[in-house]
């Protein structure tokens, strides 16, 4: 790529940035939008003013006041831990690439760009220069120039870990002091037991009963078994879908309720009021969940897994890590999620259906990475003119014109892989849930850890490695050059991943204007079909937003001795995904679980994955220019990055997988005196009753057809 057709991305990404916060300004103080931008504003009685005012047609900046102001507390009281930890990626990262972008624009660039490995300065045909020529590949070889990168290498890493030991030890702290300050919880007190076994003529629950009631006697409390729901469940669903459309009949005019024919396609016949159809439909299905529901208690479809309270979280934790069968596979335990966190469905998932369902899940995986290897080599294909006319000659009369040429080489290649790899998150999800996750928190957990695995290999090491392959396939066929050519194509990669990151910003920009959201909610107005849905507020989708900032630590610090250029695009990301974000959790999402900051695990990991990666570059490039005392050199950087990684999972990570003895007995001292705590073991022992199994009244509020079925609370 030349630099010109760097600027045609830039000119494009930044006008399309500024142009969406400009939109969503204006957007955001329609009186219609509040149930899209701010959700969580008019969840809790906020309501944007019905008077006109010029102001509403005018872009301004205040939203980003807003946004900047509140403190961690807040959005800590707001959103949540995990919301924290999210919020905290950023700052590591705007702190680490500060320093970075200092170092590497006011020293690395610089050196790169006055060797002359590749050829001689001229700064009268600047824009039509490769990128190349602001790379590591245009330092002559064996220069002593080289020991800059050197030292850069040693300074960044020992920054990075001394700021990754802050964080850890910040957030570790910020997880037990939220344990701490915690209220009441049914999840502290409840485990899930799965694999009970079953003797012929005793029913799961006297089962639960007698071996709790014999091993843990001081401690047990109740138990709730889980039934087999599946069907009943469809139908619950059924009867809440038709009180919606019935709520929103009921909520129009008398005059004005829909109606409909009785014959052929509703174009003749009787009119028919939908009210009344909709209200004997409604009777009909409830009628129908509760014989459901009888024959589930009456049969005992009961599922061999329960969840088990104790009096104690101490009792608790206790079950929950000793073995309690001399066979690994029956009686197994596991923390129990937050009530409104469980995922029913999968409970009837055998151990030996889990077990399958992992390896299907994990070739599955590996196939959709295969096949996104393919679409890579495509896309990187785009980047190179001359492979282009080659695959699409009839293409070469219009790849000629300059501005068609840029926008294909500096923008298209990136923006189809930014829309191929939304598609990726939901596919993710799906195989997580197959897995037979309990919860929908450890089902985003998983899903966020194989789309890094995802990233990693199909975002990162395909284009790498693709781009090498395809374009530079002489290096194969003149081994003796090998050495020299890799010097100059590895860092040459580093254009497209420039291009990628700065069509990122319109990426993360198009998360204000949610634009998906805002045509799904225009065609809501005008359909009366959806008026009658609930109103909602989204969660914030970590398992594909936590990979996709930890990819731009991955390209930061791959390149940040081989193309500093990449650097402070990087940073512009950081900082607008920073203020985004904080606008989103504040008034567009809302957390639906909470973790207690349990990703941040997984970001330490990354980070310690793209510093290894990194040094084994900075080791291979140092001999690749002819300097093997500097690769040598090098080699301890990775040995002491490994023994810091291990200094924090010993120190760190145990905080994160369960709490000590000595915070549990802390906590269930000082709520002896709580004075709800005996109404809360009260409630504990129907709080995972399954939903599918619980009383619904709707159509006793439908005997006026002229009451509202819904009533503001």
């Amino acid at each position: 790529m030349i630099v010109s057709a760097l600027l045609t991305a830039v000119g494009i990404n930044l006008g399309l940035t500024v142009l969406l916060f400009a939109l969503y300004s204006i957007l955001r103080k329609q009186p219609w939008s509040s149930g899209l931008y701010a959700p969580r504003l008019v969840a809790v009685g906020g309501s944007q003013p019905s008077e006109f005012h010029i102001d509403r047609l005018l872009p301004s900046p205040g939203w980003v006041r807003r946004a900047w102001q509140p403190s961690e507390d807040d959005l800590l009281a707001s959103s949540g831990l995990d919301a924290v930890v999210f919020m905290r990626i950023f700052i590591f990262s705007l702190r680490v690439f500060s320093v970075a972008g200092a170092v590497g624009i006011f020293v690395l660039l610089p050196v790169n760009y006055f060797g002359d490995q590749l050829r001689e300065i001229d700064f009268s045909d600047l824009p039509n220069k490769s990128l190349d020529m602001f790379s590591i590949s245009n330092v002559q070889d064996g220069s002593k120039w080289l020991w800059f990168h050197f030292s850069a290498a040693y300074l960044i890493t020992g920054i990075v870990c001394y700021l990754l030991y802050l964080e850890y030890k910040y957030i570790s702290g910020k997880r037990l002091a939220h344990y701490m300050a915690s209220k009441l919880l049914p999840h502290h007190f409840t485990i899930l037991v799965r694999g009970v076994p079953i003797g012929e003529g005793i029913s799961v629950s006297d089962t639960i009963e007698s071996f709790f009631t014999e091993y843990h006697p001081s401690t047990y409390l109740s138990h709730t078994v889980v039934h087999q729901t599946s069907k009943l469940r469809r139908l619950v669903e059924d009867t809440e879908n038709l009180y919606k459309r019935l709520t929103h009949l009921k909520s129009t005019p008398h005059s004005s309720r829909n109606r409909q024919r009785s014959c052929f396609l509703g174009l003749f016949g009787k009119k028919n009021d939908l009210v009344g159809h909709y209200t004997k439909q409604l009777e009909d299905l409830e009628e129908n969940v509760r014989i459901g529901q009888s024959d589930v208690s009456m049969t005992g479809e009961e599922v061999p897994a329960a969840f088990v309270s104790f009096r104690s979280r101490y009792g608790a934790a206790t079950a929950l890590n000793i073995q309690q069968s001399i066979n690994p596979t029956e009686w197994v335990t596991e923390q129990a999620p937050e009530p409104q966190d469980v995922y029913w469905p999968f409970f009837s998932t055998s151990f030996m259906q889990r077990w399958i369902a992992k390896l299907v899940i994990i070739v599955a995986s590996f196939l959709l990475i295969v096949v996104f290897l393919i679409v890579a080599a495509f896309v990187q294909g785009l980047t190179y003119l001359e492979q282009l006319e080659i695959w699409l000659p009839f293409l070469r009369k219009i790849l000629k014109i300059a501005v068609v040429s840029q926008i294909i080489t500096g923008y298209l290649p990136s923006l189809i892989l930014h829309v191929l790899s939304s598609f990726v998150p939901p596919i993710m999800i799906a195989f997580s849930t197959m897995q037979g996750y309990i919860s929908r928190s450890e089902i985003e957990k998983s899903a966020c850890s194989k789309m890094l695995w995802f990233t990693i290999w199909s975002l990162f090491f395909a284009n790498v490695l693709t781009g090498s392959v395809t374009s530079q396939l002489q290096i194969i066929l003149d081994p003796k050059n090998i050495p020299e050519r890799l010097a100059v194509v590895v860092p040459a990669q580093a254009s497209f991943f420039i291009a990628y990151v700065v069509t990122s910003w319109t990426s993360v920009s198009s998360e204000l204007t949610q634009t998906l959201s805002f045509i799904g909610h225009l065609l809501g107005r005008h359909c009366s079909s959806c008026k009658g849905d609930d109103f909602k507020i989204p969660s914030i989708p970590y398992h594909s937003e936590i990979p996709r900032i930890l990819l731009f630590g991955l390209l930061g610090f791959t390149y940040f001795l081989l193309a500093p250029l990449i650097l402070p695009f990087i940073l512009v990301f950081f900082c607008i995904g920073y203020i985004i974000y904080r606008n989103q959790l504040f008034n567009v999402y809302s957390p639906k679980y909470d973790t207690g900051g349990r990703f941040w695990p997984l970001v330490h990991n990354s980070t310690i994955f793209s510093l290894i990666l990194m040094h084994i570059v900075a080791i291979g490039i140092f001999g690749l220019k002819k300097l093997p005392l500097a690769s040598s050199l090098i080699l301890p950087l990775p040995v002491f990055t490994l023994l810091f990684n291990e200094y924090c999972r010993k120190r760190f990570l145990p905080i994160f997988q369960a709490y000590s003895a000595e915070t549990l007995i802390k906590k269930d001292r000082a709520d002896q005196n709580d004075p709800a705590i005996s109404e809360f073991f009260n409630n504990l022992m129907s709080a995972y009753r399954d939903p599918a199994l619980m009383p619904i009244h709707h159509s006793l509020n439908t005997n006026e057809h002229n009451s509202p079925l819904l009533h503001p609370s």
